[in-house]
């Protein structure tokens, strides 16, 4: 199950689906103090770049569309430049979404200066045991939580530490079955683990509108310490720019254009 359809299955995510009920679509025209780009959105055969651009100008959001090195999506150079080529001739923000730890071996330097941003995030733990759990499947399986979260730590380290990424994307989410012990889990000491590092490299913190993650209290404690965010939807249809818990958040903390990441080419 790809995390784009666990949603619809599932009702809830982190725990903060259920816990935000209160936070409501948000309606048209509205004014904000930070910029509406959404960069985490992806392209189908039904939802194409053009497609895409419509519903941007529909919502006045800015896009920034990504996609994944990897062996069934971009491989290799030719692939890479091919997604490059498509894109700049659009107003969108160019990304890549690594899934692996290796992914940059497979490009040359000179193609991947060329890319915008890159938004990676946590969601393939490793266990130790050669079993790897995709976290946001709806049946994922947590045997002891204790251990599942030294793990689910040590690998959030490993991509904010020595991965070359400008965001950190899916913060905080929590596999649906513990997310009844998100508060719990995500304790002061975890939190602070995570800003710290983001914060020693310079890493934007998304704010994802799919997982509702993550909450106010981890967003102002960021935002206290400096760090800069994003709004990314993870969508591959009609939801994208919709950002309607991205932007109930980000104002209930009080977040401005100052305190947003904006990719620097397009």
């Amino acid at each position: 199950m790809e995390r784009r359809t666990f949603i619809k299955n599932a009702g809830l995510a982190g725990g903060m689906i259920i816990m935000s009920p209160h936070l409501a679509n948000a309606k048209a025209p509205e004014e904000f103090d930070f910029p509406l780009i959404d960069l985490h959105v992806h392209l189908t055969n039904d939802y194409t770049i053009e497609r895409m651009m419509e519903i941007a100008k529909t919502r006045n959001v800015k896009f920034g569309i990504l996609d994944h090195p990897a062996d069934w999506a971009i491989s290799n150079d030719a692939d890479l430049r091919k997604y490059i080529d498509k894109l700049r001739k659009y107003p969108v923000y160019i990304g890549l979404q690594p899934i692996d730890l290796e992914w940059t071996k497979r490009f040359s330097p000179e193609l991947l200066s060329q890319i915008d941003y890159v938004l990676m995030d946590p969601q393939r733990v490793p266990m130790g045991n050669g079993e790897t759990l995709s976290i946001w499947q709806f049946d994922t399986y947590v045997e002891d939580t204790e251990e599942f979260m030294k793990r689910y730590m040590a690998y959030s380290m490993e991509v904010l530490n020595n991965q070359p990424i400008n965001i950190f994307g899916w913060p905080l989410f929590l596999p649906v079955c513990i997310a009844r012990d998100y508060y719990t889990l995500w304790t002061q000491e975890r939190m602070q683990q995570i800003i710290s590092a983001a914060k020693k490299r310079n890493i934007a913190i998304e704010i994802n509108d799919m997982a509702h993650t993550p909450h106010d209290k981890f967003i102002i404690m960021a935002k206290a310490q400096g760090l800069k965010f994003t709004f990314g939807s993870d969508s591959r249809n009609q939801n994208a720019g919709r950002l309607a818990y991205s932007k109930s958040v980000a104002k209930k903390c009080n977040l401005k254009k100052e305190d947003f990441y904006i990719p620097g080419k397009s």
